[in-house]
């Protein structure tokens, strides 16, 4: 129907377009929302990375700081034994009766182990068996009756010949001369530090000391009880962060969601949420978005109501005209000049319905089309060329001839929207101008460019003038009303429908344009005509 919206108005259409775009490019971290839920999550996954890297960290320092005390206490006894337990000139030999008794004396802790080699890679002594120490292990589960044991070596078994390999591997690398520091894995299963020391006398090996530690994995397992705290933390933050997603986001969609469908179901005409309307962020955007929205279905569906009581109160004038010349014309004698007055009023009031009906059928389809075709470049005075064009064929001395008049400098003055309704609205306006005009009179069409504002934008102006009585001061407003219609004395009654000027006014506004009428005066104030100005901002190249 014919309503006074901005829908199709490419200026205020393409800043909407231009926000859904630069919306859509808006990166995670430029939106209010995305920020926290963002922050949100990645606050928890903080937590827990900074526990493990101090944790690690931790385990790190622990294994370095074992390497490095294993290998003094290594290089100490190693110095020792070579001063106390090597004999013969010139090829000096390790004496095994004197090396054992020096690491006997010296003493390790309880929870470190020492290992002496020959040249040849034969243990010679163990601080574990000198000092009587029994090494514990869990028995195996007993054997159920009827089932018998697996052929084959047992985990255990595996596992100690594994580290026995891995120790020997050391040994024969100590023997080469290279001092060897690392974490292997003992016969019970645990991470030991060993260290081995290569015993020398000057440049001759004369065996291997190896020193290892346990209790490694005992004290990795009461420092990973420190990550405790961490996963709580990171556990709480994340119960924390789907609270308030659920708070902020999730419910307020649903408050939203559930108001659209009061909106739909009970046919309200608005939609109201203060308590998100106030918000900052994204959903405050949508919920304002959302009243916007439902406030301008609300004014056209008010604009619809009042244009359909219009359309029948205009309808049922000439109907009403009709209905009683037909009742008279059936009572009027065959020939009498009263029947053909009453054939002259049915042939004025069908003609007058006629173009009520074209009329309303036109303003009813000003929305569908301005929304149906995208808005582009029009050349303004290549159309008012063209238009006028067609009423010079027109000319009689009933109809005032129409001029144009162009601005100087031969650009195309161009303006964004459609071209079809730009037409209407200056045949409109055209066609009220030479319905007022006298004969001999004329109507003139004028295009100028004009500043628009102080940032040195132009708009396109059309004025369109006449040579008529004018319009009366209180009227200049109430003409572009549907509907309204104020013809001299004398004219035909029901010549116009009174909807052209609403219709022009309609597509002006649509366009983001303005429309105005006022009097042409004179010298002496005399009224001189009408005159109604068009301006359009002009397209930006």
């Amino acid at each position: 129907m014919a309503l006074a919206t901005d829908i199709g108005n490419p200026e205020s259409a393409r800043p909407q377009a231009r926000g859904r775009r630069a919306a859509d490019r808006i990166p995670l971290t430029g939106s209010r929302l995305g920020r926290l839920i963002l922050l949100l999550n990645l606050l928890g996954m903080v937590v827990l990375i900074a526990g493990a890297l101090v944790f690690n960290e931790f385990r790190r320092g622990l294994v370095t700081a074992r390497l490095d005390s294993l290998t003094t206490q290594s290089q100490l006894l190693s110095y020792a034994i070579v001063n106390a337990a090597t004999e013969g000139e010139p090829e000096p030999r390790l004496n095994p009766d004197l090396a054992v008794p020096v690491l006997t004396l010296l003493g390790l802790p309880a929870s470190e182990r020492a290992r002496l080699y020959d040249a040849s890679g034969k243990l010679l002594a163990d601080t574990d068996l000198i000092a009587d120490r029994v090494l514990e292990r869990k028995l195996k589960p007993a054997r159920a009756p009827g089932v018998p044991w697996l052929q084959g070596p047992d985990s255990e078994t595996r596992r100690a010949a594994a580290a026995h390999a891995a120790e020997q591997a050391e040994v024969r690398e100590a023997l080469a001369g290279r001092k060897v520091a690392h974490v292997r894995e003992s016969e019970t299963g645990g991470r030991l530090v060993s260290v081995s020391i290569p015993i020398q006398n000057v440049q001759r090996v004369l065996g291997v000391l190896t020193v290892e530690a346990g209790g490694v994995d005992e004290i990795v397992a009461a420092q990973r009880m420190t990550m405790a705290p961490f996963i709580l933390i990171a556990i709480f933050v994340m119960l924390v962060s789907a609270v308030l997603l659920d708070r902020l986001v999730a419910r307020p969609v649903l408050r939203l969601a559930r108001a659209a469908d009061s909106v739909r179901l009970a046919r309200a005409r608005a939609m109201s949420l203060p308590d998100l309307a106030s918000r900052r962020d994204e959903l405050g955007d949508l919920t304002r978005s959302l009243e916007s929205m439902t406030e301008t279905l609300s004014g056209r569906l008010d604009a619809i109501d009042r244009f359909a009581a219009d359309v029948a109160h205009e309808i049922k004038n000439p109907l009403t005209s009709i209905r009683s010349a037909v009742e008279t014309l059936e009572m009027a004698p065959p020939d009498s000049p009263i029947r053909t007055r009453l054939m002259g009023i049915l042939k004025s009031d069908v003609r007058r319905m006629d173009r009520l009906i074209t009329d309303i059928s036109n303003a009813s389809r000003i929305d569908a089309e301005l929304s149906r075709e995208a808005p582009r470049a029009v050349a303004l005075d290549r159309l008012l060329t063209d238009i006028v064009g067609t009423y010079a064929l027109e000319t009689t001395s009933e109809a005032p001839g129409v001029s144009l008049e162009l601005p100087t400098g031969g650009d195309a003055v161009q303006i964004s929207g459609r071209e079809t309704p730009f037409g209407q609205v200056f045949r409109n306006l055209i066609d009220n101008a030479r319905s007022f005009s006298p004969p001999g009179g004329g109507v003139r069409v004028r295009l100028t460019r004009e500043p628009a504002d102080r940032a040195g934008r132009t708009a396109a102006v059309v004025r369109v003038e006449d040579d008529g009585p004018g319009i009366p001061a209180e009227n200049l407003e109430t003409i572009f009303e549907r509907f309204y219609t104020a013809r001299p004395r004398g004219q035909a009654f029901g010549g116009n429908s009174g909807l052209g000027l609403s219709i022009a006014r309609q597509i002006v506004e649509a366009h983001g344009g303005r429309i105005k009428a006022e009097n042409r005066l004179g010298p002496d104030g005399a009224v001189l005509g009408a005159r109604f100005t068009v301006t359009f901002p002009e397209r930006r190249t």
